[in-house]
């Protein structure tokens, strides 16, 4: 079974899919937004929202990120937090995490919470 990728009418994608995936993976193109009005399985919202909020954190970094270990580090860190730190609307207040049933019990001050959990995991570990 190939991947499947799903994009917009983007043109750069279809573009960059051809040059790049096309003997590995399916593409759905075109997916319109409003895919329900459309009977369409796929949903393009999430990611562009979330590509949305990785594009309005990085335009402050005059500098760009310097190094691909940095970029690696910050979409690590923005990954983290999405699942375990930010409540979702679309999951009742749940973070990704807690709705999976993955409950670390970090109440308040979730990030903070969370660096004290991993910190205190590694040290058991030594």
């Amino acid at each position: 079974m190939l991947i499947e990728f799903v994009s917009d009418k983007f043109a750069n994608y279809k573009n960059a899919f051809n040059k790049l995936f096309y003997r590995v993976a399916k593409l759905e193109f075109g997916v319109p937004i409003a895919y329900k009005k459309y009977g369409l399985k796929h949903n393009n919202n999430p990611i562009e929202r979330y590509n949305g909020k990785i594009k309005d954190r990085t335009k402050i970094l005059r500098g760009g990120f310097g190094s691909f270990e940095y970029a690696k580090d910050f979409l690590n860190l923005r990954h983290i937090i999405h699942n375990f730190v930010n409540p979702h609307q679309g999951l009742g207040g749940k973070t990704p995490a807690e709705e999976a049933g993955v409950d670390l019990k970090l109440g308040g001050m979730k990030l903070l919470r969370l660096i004290e959990f991993v910190r205190n995991w590694e040290v058991s570990l030594t």
